[in-house]
């Protein structure tokens, strides 16, 4: 599972996912991605299940690159606890979703079997998704 070696702090205010993404817009690595359409929370666990999902699909050809990492810490009260008492002990860890980012990249393998894996792993994924191809490189020589 992912999750960061260490923080600086413990524990996290929820924040506010307003607006697009800030960065990685476009694919850059591979040749097709899977782009969110809208924002959310994916988990650790999401982004695993995804990843087996494509790799499971491309067998042993193509490269995948994982552009979201889930740094931000979720806290749970346990159960049957009463109101009030500070915050509760972090849960699981998230990767915070805006509308547009690209968050998993594939290459190496053909158009028809790269759609297909990005299908898979975007139904994996609690957020709706679309599968984006790499734009022709402008200052290609």
């Amino acid at each position: 599972m992912l999750l960061p070696r260490r923080t600086k702090f413990r524990k996290m205010h929820r924040g506010r996912r307003r607006g697009e993404t800030k960065g990685q817009a476009t694919v850059q690595f591979g040749e097709f991605g899977i782009k969110s359409l809208e924002d959310g929370w994916i988990t650790n666990r999401q982004i695993e299940a995804a990843r087996i999902a494509m790799t499971r699909k491309i067998r042993r050809g193509g490269k995948v690159w994982i552009n979201v990492f889930p740094d931000k810490p979720v806290t749970q009260k346990p159960a049957e606890t009463r109101m009030g008492s500070g915050k509760g002990a972090p849960e699981h860890w998230v990767a915070v979703i805006k509308p547009g980012r690209v968050m998993f990249e594939l290459a190496g393998v053909p158009e028809p079997l790269a759609k297909e894996a990005l299908r898979l792993a975007g139904r994996k994924l609690p957020i709706k998704t679309k599968v984006v191809k790499r734009e022709a490189d402008l200052f290609a020589s």
